[in-house]
């Protein structure tokens, strides 16, 4: 089975479809939250996300701002505009899809093998929503929340993976090269990297393809029109920082 696994969209529907289209044929799509936040197309990202196949789908911070679940003022000055603008936004049915997303997914067994589980949240399995995983440290500690092979995660931009050796008791970074197909073993955190909004100083939309027969990673980038994002958020009047960004990938 290949699973196309995307994180942190965060409303940009151009880079989305750029995925969707650079992805090819799949099986199954994990989405690890903030469908919303930042960008100028949060209902278009919530419909075409919704209707897709053999979706499993968790909810990101952004998306618990944008339904009122969290503070805006949690939120920096400029994320906060953001989030206030997509909760005036959001139609009836983009707050139904997002208020039915739970902030923790251990997916169903995969092709019929009980051996492979699979944690899916947002932030950390410690704090699902939340948390940002940035440092070997804060990862090793978080290993002791998931019971899984592996845990799927978002929320920081940034495409890396964590990797446990019992052994050694011991966590490792690692920072695949873009079109790196990764044979993986167990214990591992993997994060695809940003949609909607990469944050590693590549502006290209980051994902990666789970094959659960193969057991391997694929991490990809995929370049995407960032004009044209930008002039739909200026015509929204979202922050300039935010429309800056998307073209240097910071």
């Amino acid at each position: 089975m290949k699973i196309l696994v995307i994180s942190d969209i965060h409303a940009n529907l151009t880079a989305l479809e750029s995925v969707l289209e650079d992805a090819g044929s799949w099986d199954s799509l994990w989405c690890l939250g903030d469908l919303v936040g930042y960008g100028p197309d949060p209902n278009e990202c919530i419909e075409c996300v919704r209707q897709m196949p053999n979706l499993l789908c968790v909810l990101g911070n952004h998306d618990a701002a944008a339904l009122q679940h969290i503070d805006p003022d949690s939120f920096n000055p400029e994320a906060r505009q953001a989030i206030l603008w997509t909760q005036e936004t959001l139609s009836p049915e983009s707050i139904a899809f997002l208020s039915s997303l739970p902030q923790r997914i251990n997916s169903p067994q995969i092709d019929s093998n009980p051996a492979l589980p699979i944690t899916l949240v947002h932030g950390s399995p410690r704090q699902p929503v939340w948390e940002y995983l940035l440092d070997t440290h804060n990862a090793g500690n978080n290993f002791d929340y998931f019971e899984t092979p592996y845990c799927f995660v978002g929320h920081t931009h940034l495409p890396v993976i964590y990797v446990r050796l019992e052994t050694q008791n011991l966590t490792h970074l690692l920072v695949p090269e873009p079109e790196t197909i990764l044979q993986l073993t167990p214990r591992a955190i993997l994060n695809p990297g940003s949609v909607g909004q990469p944050r590693d100083r590549d502006p290209r939309a980051s994902y990666a393809l789970y094959d659960s027969e193969q057991n391997t990673w694929y991490y990809r980038r995929v370049a995407y029109d960032v004009e044209a994002v930008q002039a739909r958020m200026q015509a929204a009047s979202l922050p300039e920082r935010h429309i800056r960004r998307l073209a240097l990938g910071w």
